[in-house]
């Protein structure tokens, strides 16, 4: 058998495993609670790992190796913010936020919970909060798709219309069924994935690089700056690249899994388990490239796409089936955040926007199956939109990560700390947060110089304090909440 039929094996494997977790979750899945939150009976394991597979997609098995093999370490503090961020968000946004959702109208997204939690009456808030959701969403997973089409294209030789065929359908099918287990499910299995591939390739690669002395040696053969954080660097360069962890607070993908776990005590294993993860598999992905560079130095060989060094590493050191397994493990990254941005659309369009404005008094399994029709319309037009390999989407996705974080972030952890925040100071902050990221971003000298999440995250920041300030008026309701959510953290932490 060819090489390539040994890996067309393992990924076939890997797609009827996804989907038989798609079935085994929509036998679980009875009212809109389960379909959208899985129940709220997450355990802390599944809650991690999930939560990290949802979070890194391909970036952490392509672009961030590419990143360092083509320029060193000094391309590195993304991962360094990114890690700091995770840790703080795990460690003062799940505990509260579990709690707060539960006791603030039992919400079930984050638009519903800003809702109950700030007692808008005119429902704008959670209107507009979905509306953007729903917008940025479904350019991600179209993006998503692209990224699936071109991995089959580019791994097995096969039309990129014939990958986006596979992907789009897999993923949609276990995910219209089986709801948001069926994508916590399978983004544990895919975070497990990644995981072990990123260890086992710069390990094997130890023993054909002559271990760990040989291969620095060699690395500084190629250039001593590699193995520089700050050779190359610039200070506005480096707050960039940390200032991704800002982001982390207001990425609905990730923070619902915060309101998903079974109870508050379980978050502090779930960020154990979560930041182990999150470390190792960022340790990896490292030293995958560095590996690389020195294994292909010493081979004469060269690697005309960075992005590929895991890819070709994983097909050169394990035998075809093996290496097929890999090649899932950059499916899975793809995959399970394409799926975890569905289910979060979904929500969006049918609890934020259809039960509230169009139909408030339906059944649950109204709503489930308005569920399902969500993510087949969303996906549809994503499927539609990624056709054509159209640029302009890939851009949106470069600042998508910051146009979320600046929207909700700030909000988010002021409705988790702070009482006087108003419904107006929240809507006011969010739209901001969007606007200053999406204009920054959009302007080449400027996002070049500083990443746009900076000047979005704090305006929004200080824009929700000032107007809040302005508008607040005491509610006895807000109040209780505020002190019921803390008693229940105390109590269970």
């Amino acid at each position: 058998m060819s090489d390539n039929g040994y890996q067309l094996i393992a990924i076939f494997l890997y797609m009827i495993a996804m989907l038989a977790i798609g079935w085994y979750a929509y036998r679980r899945t009875t009212n809109l609670t389960d379909y959208m939150l899985g129940g709220r009976s997450l355990g802390p394991t599944v809650t991690a790992l999930s939560a990290g597979a949802a979070d890194m997609s391909g970036w952490l098995l392509m672009g961030l190796p590419g990143a360092i093999y083509a320029s060193g370490l000094v391309e590195g503090w993304i991962a360094i913010g990114l890690t700091v961020g995770a840790y703080t968000n795990w460690r003062i946004v799940a505990p509260r936020l579990r709690a707060y959702t539960q006791v603030s109208g039992d919400a079930i997204t984050i638009p519903s919970f800003l809702d109950s939690r700030l007692k808008d009456s005119t429902q704008l808030l959670r209107i507009v909060s979905g509306v953007i959701i729903l917008v940025f969403f479904t350019f991600y997973v179209s993006s998503g798709m692209v990224s699936g089409g071109v991995f089959f294209e580019s791994s097995f030789g096969y039309s990129y219309h014939t990958g986006l065929w596979v992907v789009a359908g897999v993923v949609v099918a276990y995910t219209l069924f089986g709801g948001f287990l069926a994508v916590s499910y399978t983004d544990f299995i895919q975070g497990l994935t990644m995981f072990l591939a990123l260890i086992a390739v710069p390990a094997v690669g130890l023993y054909y690089t002559g271990g760990i002395g040989q291969t620095i040696d060699t690395i500084k053969e190629v250039d001593p700056k590699m193995l520089s954080l700050i050779a190359g660097a610039t200070a506005t360069g480096v707050i960039s690249n940390l200032a991704w962890g800002l982001g982390y607070f207001g990425q609905p993908h990730i923070i619902v899994r915060f309101m998903a776990i079974s109870s508050v005590e379980e978050t502090k294993q779930a960020r154990r388990i979560g930041i182990g993860w999150m470390f190792l598999s960022l340790f990896g992905a490292i030293a995958t490239a560095l590996v690389g560079v020195a294994y292909f130095k010493q081979n004469n060989l060269t690697l005309k796409d960075p992005e590929t060094v895991f890819i070709s590493l994983g097909q050169i050191f394990f035998h075809p089936f093996v290496a097929g397994v890999m090649l899932a493990a950059i499916l899975a990254a793809v995959m399970s955040t394409i799926s975890s941005q569905l289910i979060v659309t979904s929500s969006a369009l049918v609890e934020d926007i259809y039960k509230k404005v169009f139909n408030k008094n339906a059944s649950d399994k109204h709503y489930v199956l308005m569920g399902r029709l969500a993510v087949l319309v969303v996906s549809i037009i994503a499927f539609y939109l990624s056709w054509e390999q159209n640029a302009t989407i890939l851009k949106l996705v470069s600042f998508a990560w910051a146009g979320f974080g600046a929207a909700f972030g700030p909000i988010i952890l002021l409705s988790l700390y702070w009482r006087k925040l108003t419904n107006i100071g929240a809507l006011c902050s969010m739209i901001v947060g969007a606007a200053v990221a999406y204009i920054w971003g959009s302007i080449e000298s400027l996002s070049s110089m500083l990443y746009e999440i900076v000047p979005g995250f704090f305006l929004a920041f200080i824009v929700a304090i000032v107007v809040s300030l302005m508008t607040y008026k005491r509610n006895d309701e807000i109040e209780q909440e505020f002190d019921d959510a803390m008693k229940m953290l105390k109590k269970e932490q």
